[in-house]
């Protein structure tokens, strides 16, 4: 389980750094859909997003990411909380 959460979160923060330079290179043909960020967030890679965002300055302006990858994080910590 432990290895699971880490290489999710590793792939949450690596999609971001993609995501982050390939818009950056203006290469729009290459960049993650949002769609694909989300799920990676909603299977437990949201704190990994979450510190690819603030790190990388990416989707930090985008109201639904800032509202919404936190809140996965705290239903996430809800249901683990209730799980334990």
């Amino acid at each position: 389980m432990f290895i699971y959460i880490l290489l999710i979160n590793v792939l949450g923060f690596g999609v971001m750094w993609y995501d982050k330079t390939m818009a950056k290179a203006g290469k729009y043909k290459h960049r993650v859909a949002e769609s694909r960020i989300f799920l990676i967030a909603l299977a437990g890679g949201a704190p990994g997003v979450l510190i690819g965002m603030e790190l990388f300055k990416h989707k930090t302006k985008k109201l639904k990411f800032t509202i919404f990858i936190p809140a996965i994080i705290i239903l996430q910590l809800v249901v683990l909380r209730m799980l334990l």
